[in-house]
Formats: structure tokens, sequence, C-alpha cells
């Protein structure tokens, strides 16, 4: 009876004792934290560890304005595109919600901004209340290629600047150059129908 008893003692005080152990494994990383260690620690089966931030999950968006579910530590990230419950991709609507004429907003092989046609943009980027924004340059087609693509990028990275500094989420920038015109580059005129930059709108 007494070795039937110690043994079933001995049963009970092992899995406390497993118990324990258990929890002072869940227990650890609390007590790590509250010590100031608030960098997380991934151990491989290796034991080799990898130290990085939080994790901080967040959502993007594709330039095709579908979202995508983003996750980076610092030493890892992860990006998977964020689907309903029956598989369909979360995508948002895209339109071109203003043209800025480049002859108006910027001097001639300028990307700098005139100061009245930055308001003009402070009112705009705080008044339209979109999801986020793709900003997309573009240029008539009298200076070389590479010229060209770098200009509307120029300018279309400075309008993000103004959606930037009122607190707007700017998805995509993009500098076309003269590869989408909107109409002809024989005439003054449609030079300058084609001297642009687009705003669009992803609600």
């Amino acid at each position: 009876m007494a070795t039937r008893f110690s043994k079933a003692l001995r049963g009970v005080l092992g899995a406390a004792a497993v118990s324990a152990i258990a929890l002072t494994g869940i227990a650890a990383p609390a007590a790590a934290a509250a010590d100031g260690a608030n960098t997380p620690i991934i151990s491989t089966q290796n034991t080799r560890t990898i130290r990085g931030e939080r994790y901080i999950p967040g959502i993007s968006l594709s330039p095709d304005g579908c979202e995508i579910w983003v996750m980076d530590d610092g030493a890892e990230g992860y990006a998977v595109s964020r689907v309903t419950r029956d598989g369909r991709p979360v995508c948002h609507e895209i339109n071109i919600c203003g043209t800025l004429k480049a002859d108006q907003y910027f001097a001639t092989d300028s990307y700098k901004i005139y100061p009245q046609s930055r308001y003009r943009l402070d009112e705009f980027f705080r008044d339209a209340k979109a999801f986020g924004y793709i900003i997309v340059g573009h240029t008539d087609a009298r200076a070389s290629n590479a010229y060209n693509d770098r200009l509307s990028l120029n300018r279309a990275n400075s309008v993000a600047a103004v959606a930037h500094a009122n607190g707007a989420r700017v998805i995509d920038v993009r500098g076309y150059g003269e590869n989408y015109p909107v109409a002809t580059n024989s005439t003054a005129e449609g030079m300058a129908q084609n001297r642009r930059v687009e705003i669009l709108c992803v609600r």
C-alpha cells in the first residue's frame, strides 16, 4: 500500500514539476519584458538566436490597389495578400482625382512647386479623404527619354512630399516621362496637356 501511495505521490509531484517548468517557460518572457528587455528573442531548433524589433502588423497596398498584410521585425519580413473569407483579394477602386498642369505648378525644367500652387495642393490633400494616393508624373516629348523620366519622377515626388506633409498615405510614386501622352506632341497646346502630374485616389 505504501509503495502504491509513494508511486502515486511521485506521479503527482512529477506532474506538478512539469507544470511548474511549463509555467516558468511562459512567465520568463514577461519577466524579461518587465526588466526592460523589450526586444523579442526568436530561438530556432539549433539554438541560434535572432534578435529583432517587435512584430508590428499592418496593411499595405500594391500598385493596383489590392491590400497586402505586411509584418516585419527588422530581422524577417512577411507579406501576404489580404483576401475575403471566400478567397477573393481585397482591392480598392482607383480613379484619377486630380490632374496638375505642370506649367501652373512648376517652372520650366524644375520640380520645385510654386508657393501659391503648394497652398492649393495642401487644401486638396486635406479635403480629398481617400484611402491612399498614387502620384504619377508625365512630360512632353521635347527632351531625351532619360531626362523626361527623371523630370517626371522628380515632379511626382515633389507632389508626394506635399501629400506626406498633410498626413496623406502615398502608396506609390511613378515617373512615366513622355510615354503616356494625352494629346499630340506636334503642337504647343498638346505638349502643354502632356506636361502634367496625375493624382490617383484609392478609395
